[in-house]
């Protein structure tokens, strides 16, 4: 059923960072259909429970949908359940979780106000900064291990984040080419590096990255959510981060 709220739907939305943008929206005085992508819909429903109890009331409002980021026909049938019941809408995909829809976005675009892309990537994932090493993360980021094999997964200049900066820039490159395709279709896209935040990312626990200097993921949220409401529209097709462009 088609509604005249702008309809977000975003991956991973249950939890970390993706909880913490679902919340910022939710406690927006601008009204969404926010729609929670999680692979388990129990833990969506918890999810939605738990926010529900902290923002007793809000302008918009919250659904689940299964969508398991490594299972084709699930996100097959997310697309087809939106467009169902959406009246083949969507007005902001947030890609939260690591995946695209790819060529599924075109078909959602239609009657959108101001369809938006977002990509979360992240910021160890810029080669300009790939060279600094006079601060602790550049250190822990950056620096070379000693001779000789193998790495070790611990200390600085580990190879312990070399994958998953690997895969962070090749998204920023999947950005700007969503970027390029869906400029004619009036789709604004960008990634969004949101900081080092005190999330379950890595599975090495939040007061541990919060002794080493991770903020909060609230903070991540509502950094998210200005992209979504505008405030940083002059900065599409770009890494965005809380306060600056992110060089590339």
């Amino acid at each position: 059923m088609a509604s005249n709220k702008e309809i977000v739907f975003i991956t991973g939305g249950n939890t970390g960072l993706g909880y913490e943008v679902v919340k910022a929206l939710y406690k927006s005085p601008r009204p969404y259909e926010i729609i929670l992508g999680c692979r388990t819909v129990s833990k969506g429903e918890e999810a939605i429970a738990t926010l529900q109890k902290e923002i007793p009331e809000s302008a918009s409002t919250l659904s689940v949908q299964q969508a398991d980021l490594e299972s084709d026909a699930s996100l097959e049938q997310a697309v087809a359940a939106i467009s169902t019941n959406h009246g083949g809408r969507l007005d902001v995909l947030i890609n939260n979780g690591g995946a695209s829809f790819d060529n599924d976005i075109a078909p959602h675009g239609r009657g959108c106000r101001a369809p938006r892309l977002l990509f979360v990537t992240s910021g160890t994932a810029t080669l300009a900064e790939t060279e600094i090493f006079d601060t602790p993360m550049g250190q822990r980021l950056n620096a070379s291990p000693p001779a000789g094999w193998p790495k070790g997964s611990a200390g600085p200049g580990t190879m312990a984040v070399t994958g998953y900066r690997s895969a962070k820039t090749g998204l920023n490159m999947v950005m700007r080419e969503w970027a390029r395709i869906l400029r004619n279709d009036g789709v604004k896209v960008w990634a969004v590096s949101p900081g080092f935040l005190a999330t379950g990312l890595g599975g090495v626990g939040a007061d541990r990255l919060k002794a080493a200097g991770a903020l909060d993921p609230s903070v991540g949220g509502e950094t998210v959510r200005e992209v979504v409401e505008g405030k940083r529209d002059g900065e599409v097709g770009k890494v965005v981060r809380r306060d600056m462009v992110q060089p590339w």
